[in-house]
């Protein structure tokens, strides 16, 4: 197997050597720069970073608790004994806590759900929770209701088309959902519109219970018992706190009143466990799901309406509370007025071993390894801040808030922002904005997998070579590059890239552990030892990686923004616009062709109520013209940059100025339409996925939307800020040369 990676690998390495050049740094720069890192390395200590995270998930700490206050001010006080200016800045913020939940089947039979998790012998952690949230959907509405249950499978879009077609009405009655396929906050806003009353979300055993593996406390997946908590915030109309869009929560911000705060649910959610949902589903009739619809439990799914019927109650106590954000800061030696921004929360729905703190207890030693450094007189060219963020699990609050309470210096001054979550074992992901993407793949390229002794890079392109679907293969032997993926949203970067448009990326290490204890009580630091990264050895690498990352930011002559690999991605994404809008129109043509000539409705069983499915608008042409020219503009200019890049050892604060802003170019103060808080044209969460990103936002959602009077005003959009863009990496190649204008 060795040699088959090795030789997969070979087809399409790219390896970096010792004696190339950093990206932004000269020969005698690039070898300074590589012995800090390997000084920097030898202060990575796993043994040290288990201690932090074993005393950190020690006790369940959601913000607004005593124990998340206790594990701030244990950040602060280590980021300010290795020598940052360190704060803890606070925001007041709105956080619903449950004061009822309950949920009962009333008819045909009675159940009433138990909506706990179990204590567990083999893990002493789940015995702890003094400071335990109990499984809720944070930002539910309050609510008592019954209605007739309706299986809406993981209840996206599409679903609710397959209903339709059953001639299953969800009006007046209530959801039930899988975990799954979407952020789960889209499950109830999506029920709502349809007219729902309430949603009821559960975690299906074939998705991560015992339908994936052996389930806790034997193996890694999801118990019976387990619930996985998490908000249902509208996130895709703006994150933070739901009372301050726009502004930060400090004591005497203006706020919305809560009636009026648009991101809170419109109708009561509760999350359940499997356990809990198997009486429910096993009541409902009506006709037998589509196949791919079933789900793990040993029952037949039907879809009901009724005869199960149900009653849910969801009260809460909508109180503020602090969040305690941590900003520690090390003045940049030279270009102190440019900043690096490095980011992980700190708050947990539980221990949170996982979630957050694997990530965290990475950026930490990254932290003091940087101090150390600069202690030994080799303090970073450009001012490094480390934030550990409180409230990301209900709405990435506290990087939000901190982010629009500093809105303009961060514009004036961010050059980047670099993100951690929580962590595993496996293959590294790298993501953000495509400009970072040269320089992501170099840091992959010189650093070995912890368990193997080759390159990060030359492990993920194997993965990709061996596993990947065709597209993939193609690109893992042929492209020098390993794609980073576009980010939507689910973490901290988010007000960073979309709101502000400041370059930004996320890191961690994933694909060879099971993740069935996001969450729950079970996200424990036995579970994680056990299951996720045993000595923290990927952990220790991450670290590796991610200090790379923030000193080659902080340290480069000339910050290594590339625009070759951006243009590329954006190539491909237009492509996928007009792949889209042609495979709908076929689609749409082929469906209501068949609809038309009655072969749907001869086809069907007469015994059954599925009907065709509903005939559709033509899809119309589209002019993609002005978004195509625009993208031919930014080619040239990017290959015009790489070539003059690679000969031109210019650099100012100028040109590094002109770097860093490139990203704002893509944004518009108008935002996106009908969610202005999203200001980013290339990359955002989608309306109706919440945490998948959509790439050129505005025109593939009026497309997939079906709203095509917006289609091409939306090209014309992207266009514009693909021409600023060029307009920008122009200006740059004419820098590099000298010249003057």
């Amino acid at each position: 197997m060795r040699f088959l990676i090795l030789a997969l690998v070979a087809l399409g390495s790219g390896i970096v050597h010792a004696g190339d050049n950093i990206v932004g740094f000269d020969a005698t720069a690039s070898a300074a720069q590589r012995e800090l890192e390997a000084q920097l390395d030898a202060t990575v200590d796993a043994g040290e970073m288990d201690g932090w995270l074993k005393l950190m998930s020690a006790t369940p700490h959601h913000v607004g608790s005593l124990a998340s206050k206790e594990n701030a001010e244990f950040i602060a006080e280590l980021l300010s004994s290795w020598g940052y200016d360190t704060e803890i800045a606070e925001y007041e913020i709105l956080l619903p806590v449950p004061k009822v939940r309950e949920v009962e089947l009333v008819a045909p039979t009675n159940y009433e759900a138990s909506l706990t998790e179990d204590t567990l012998a083999e893990d002493p952690s789940t015995a702890v929770r003094e400071t335990l949230l109990p499984p809720y959907n944070a930002f539910s509405r309050d609510g008592e209701v019954e209605a007739e249950l309706v299986f809406v499978n993981y209840g996206i879009p599409e679903d609710y088309e397959i209903l339709e077609r059953y001639g299953i009405d969800v009006t007046g009655k209530i959801a039930i959902a899988k975990y799954g396929r979407s952020w789960r906050g889209i499950k109830p806003k999506l029920a709502g519109e349809k007219g729902a009353i309430g949603t009821i979300i559960y975690s299906d055993p074939a998705d991560d219970g015992y339908g994936a593996g052996d389930v806790y406390p034997k193996g890694p997946f999801k118990n019976e018992s387990g619930v996985q908590r998490g908000s249902v915030m509208d996130m895709p109309t703006y994150p933070g706190d739901v009372l301050t869009p726009g502004r930060g929560a400090t004591k005497g911000a203006r706020r919305l009143d809560r009636e009026d705060a648009p991101t809170i649910t419109e109708i009561p959610v509760l999350p359940m466990s499997y356990r809990d949902a198997l009486p429910l589903l096993s009541a409902l009739g009506g006709e037998v799901v589509p196949n791919e619809w079933r789900g793990g439990l040993p029952i037949t799914y039907h879809l009901g309406p009724g005869p199960a019927r149900v009653r849910m109650k969801a009260e809460f106590d909508w109180k503020m509370v602090t969040a305690y954000n941590v900003i520690a800061r090390l003045e940049g030696s030279e270009f102190s007025q440019e900043w690096v921004i490095r980011g992980n929360h700190h708050d947990g729905w539980n221990h949170g071993a996982a979630d957050p703190l694997s990530g965290l207890v990475a950026m930490l030693a990254e932290a003091k390894g940087v101090a150390e450094l600069a202690k030994a007189g080799h303090r970073p060219l450009r001012t490094v801040i480390y934030a550990a963020w409180d409230a990301e699990e209900p709405g990435l609050i506290g990087s939000t808030e901190w982010a629009e309470h500093h809105a303009d210096d961060l514009r004036k001054h961010a050059v980047a922002y670099l993100n951690t979550d929580g962590s595993s074992r496996g293959f590294l992901s790298m993501g953000g904005s495509h400009v970072l993407e040269r320089y992501l793949n170099q840091i992959a390229e010189e650093l070995d997998d912890p368990l193997s002794d080759i390159t990060l890079k030359e492990r993920s392109r194997a993965n990709l070579l061996i596993n990947g679907d065709a597209k993939r293969q193609a690109e893992a032997k042929d492209r020098k590059d390993l794609r980073i993926y576009p980010m939507g949203s689910g973490s901290d970067y988010t007000p960073f890239l979309q709101h502000l448009g400041i370059a930004s990326a996320n890191l961690g290490f994933g694909g060879e552990a099971a993740d069935g204890s996001y969450h729950t009580l079970y996200d424990t630091y036995e579970h994680y030892m056990r299951f996720r990264d045993p000595g923290l050895v990927y952990g220790a690498t991450l670290a590796k990686v991610t200090a790379r990352a923030t000193l080659r930011l902080a340290n480069a002559p000339r910050l290594p923004f590339e625009f070759k690999g951006f243009a590329d991605n954006v190539a491909l994404y237009v492509s996928e616009l007009e792949e889209l809008a042609e495979n709908m129109r076929s689609t749409t043509e082929k469906t209501n062709q068949l609809i038309t000539d009655g072969i749907y409705a001869a086809a069907l069983d007469p015994n059954k109520t599925f009907g065709p499915p509903v005939a559709k608008q033509p899809v119309p042409h589209f002019n993609f013209a002005p978004l195509k020219n625009a993208l031919a503009r930014l080619v040239q200019a990017a290959s015009e940059f790489d070539t003059v890049a690679m000969s031109a050892s210019a650099s100012s604060e100028e040109i590094n100025k002109l770097l860093y802003t490139s990203e704002r170019l893509l944004t518009r103060d108008a935002g996106l339409d009908g969610r202005e808080w999203y200001k980013h044209h290339i990359y955002a969460p989608g309306f109706y996925t919440g945490y998948g990103v959509k790439t050129i936002p505005g025109v593939r959602e009026a497309i997939e939307q079906r709203d095509y009077d917006k289609v091409e005003p939306q090209i014309a959009i992207a266009a514009d800020v693909l021409n600023a863009m060029a307009d920008r990496v122009e200006l740059l190649s004419a820098r590099l040369n000298g010249e003057s204008t």
